[in-house]
């Protein structure tokens, strides 16, 4: 199997060093240092952190919208509230650098924002799409108007537990931090049968 792309490396270990230190605290030059590359060599595939941050969020936005849809064939079963959640958790911990601060981010980079701003419209739209499938599937009983403030609340309080367990007192260096993060393997979505 061939090694990693230099560009490949350069995303993961970003990923790697914003998490585990926070976005603020790592430069450039603490990333190609990392990755026992020059300055000059990281500059080639990404100008400048605001780049390497914006292709980790392209990352975790098609992770999450590649799961937070309707099955397609079948009616939603109680099993895909679990699904669901563990896929948003675990795409959530794994990017968890964008929700830690994730105000300085957005404020950092205007194109970012607007980004974000239309995958948060997206999700919102798709949790609410999924629970009026459970309503429909006759897990759930509620109205339009209690599906939406269901949906903005789950979105609030999805959004900020990992600002949660910073501000908790747990620091990302801190082992206590890992013992809080959820332990969580997604399962796979169940077929149409």
């Amino acid at each position: 199997m061939a090694p990693p792309k230099t560009r490949d490396r350069i995303v993961a270990e970003s990923l790697a060093l914003f998490n585990g230190q926070g976005e603020r605290n790592v430069t450039t030059n603490h990333i190609a240092a990392h990755l026992g590359i020059s300055p000059g060599n990281l500059y080639y595939h990404f100008r400048n952190k605001q780049m390497i941050i914006a292709e980790l969020f392209a990352q975790y936005e098609a992770q999450v919208d590649s799961f937070l849809r309707l099955p397609e064939g079948r009616a939603l079963t109680v099993e895909d509230k679990t699904f669901y959640l563990e896929a948003l958790l675990a795409a959530m911990w794994h990017y968890r650098f964008l929700h830690r601060d994730l105000e300085h981010l957005l404020e950092s980079d205007a194109e970012l924002a607007e980004r974000y701003r239309a995958f948060a419209q997206r999700c919102l739209v798709g949790a609410q799409s999924i629970y009026q499938g459970f309503v429909e599937a006759g897990i759930l009983l509620m109205t339009p108007a209690q599906i939406e403030a269901l949906t903005l609340n789950a979105w609030i309080i999805m959004t900020s537990w990992v600002r949660f367990l910073c501000t908790a007192g747990a620091s990302p260096t801190d082992r206590r931090f890992n013992r809080m993060r959820p332990s969580i393997a997604p399962r796979k979505r169940h077929q149409a049968g």
